[in-house]
């Protein structure tokens, strides 16, 4: 008899959830000699639910009246049904599906949901990443490629007000070890550039440049030449106040020190200033650092900068450079920015997100994030909450 042809047996547990319970109930199928094929478990605020998929005993009636004994001894609810056919592999088109809510709804979660079902895909699993600052949910699927599932959730995302990405569900999801980030609004709050515009009393007309620059409104080349010329005869020690001045975005130090304990490197790539993002990446144990350079001329800046100019195709060469020199495939890069001219970069990366971004960068990227919390990306490779805090109690940072 093929395997899919065999009779077989659930039992399905739900009760209380206490030490000893799924021993008990493990044991009593014990007695019988059976097969486990598949099991699972979840315990949900103190309910435990597990079911056990068993090759079908002859004399299934038998055990179904001892089960039915074990359950009224122990007040929980068993149910056994009699089937055929083993743990059959999920459908083609394995997806995961991250659900990001602030706060997450039952009408939003019901709405992807039912999309999800429109496509003819099923959900497999549903599993809770995150509780608190935001509410995270990870969904195994099957039966859709993620392309198709990315162009209608997102659409949906939209209307319910949620962050939703979607992942190729294969090996590869958990082996991506590059994580390359934007620096001005996505490791930092705010723009470095118009904090030094603060300091030479220029920040008005520098921060509307930034603006136009960063919605793709203005070549990014012209606008930073534009910008740092405004800078000229500003004080070199204007740069360590500003440095001492820089916020991280909520997260990031979370975000940096999990995935390095993890294995992984990261980069940070800006079309702002070495001066800062040097003392950045040796600040948080950073891998390596690209930025443009200032010219500094007897302590004061000269409103240029020297060399090769980091812009928008700079990034994406950047990226590249940085995969090749960590011995990273592309296919295994993370890239995470907010601007037009980190377009490029989320592009060639395996995983592209856009961070509080603007509407052109969130319609190109793979997949948009739009709360605050940097950390949240952890959430995306596959990363709970309580993992995170499980590690830090153990090694304190």
């Amino acid at each position: 008899m093929h395997s899919h042809d065999r009779p077989t047996l659930l039992v399905t547990l739900t009760g209380t959830d206490r030490p000893g319970l799924t021993s008990a109930v493990l044991s009593t199928l014990a007695t019988r000699g059976l097969e486990v094929i598949d099991a699972e478990q979840v315990v949900l605020r103190g309910r435990l639910i597990l079911g056990v998929l068993l090759s079908a005993p002859r004399d299934h009636k038998n055990l179904k009246e001892e089960l039915k004994l074990l359950a009224a001894a122990l007040d929980i609810d068993i149910s056994v049904k009699k089937g055929v056919g083993d743990n059959e592999p999920r459908r083609k088109g394995r997806s995961q599906v991250t659900v990001i809510g602030h706060p997450l709804s039952a009408v939003g979660l019901a709405a992807i949901a039912g999309r999800i079902a429109d496509t003819g895909a099923n959900i497999d699993r549903i599993s809770r990443m995150a509780r608190y600052p935001v509410t995270a949910m990870e969904i195994a699927v099957s039966g859709a490629e993620p392309e198709t599932l990315r162009t209608v959730l997102a659409q949906e995302g939209v209307r319910q007000g949620l962050d939703v990405a979607v992942q190729d569900g294969g090996l590869y999801r958990r082996a991506k070890r590059l994580i390359v980030m934007d620096v001005d609004s996505t490791l930092i709050q705010g723009e470095v550039i118009e904090m030094l515009a603060g300091h030479a009393g220029r920040l008005e007309e520098v921060a509307r440049v930034t603006d136009q620059a960063m919605r793709g409104e203005l070549d990014f080349a012209e606008s930073l030449e534009h910008r740092v010329k405004a800078l000229a005869g500003l004080p070199a020690s204007a740069l360590d106040d500003v440095y001492d001045a820089i916020q991280f975005a909520p997260g990031a130090r979370t975000l940096v020190r999990t995935l390095k304990r993890l294995g992984y490197q990261f980069a940070i790539v800006s079309g702002g200033f070495s001066q800062i993002t040097d003392k950045l990446a040796a600040e948080l144990g950073i891998d390596y650092a690209k930025a443009n350079e200032l010219e500094i001329v007897d302590g004061k800046l000269t409103g240029r900068v020297i060399g090769e100019i980091v812009d928008r195709a700079g990034k994406a060469v950047a990226l590249r450079q940085f995969a090749e020199r960590s011995n990273t495939p592309l296919s295994q890069t993370v890239a995470i920015g907010d601007g037009a001219n980190d377009l490029d970069m989320l592009a060639a990366a395996g995983l592209g997100v856009a961070f509080n971004a603007k509407p052109v960068v969130q319609a190109a990227a793979d997949t948009h994030v739009s709360v605050p919390y940097l950390d949240t990306i952890l959430y995306l490779l596959g990363i709970s909450r309580e993992e995170v805090e499980t590690a830090d109690a153990d090694q304190p940072a």
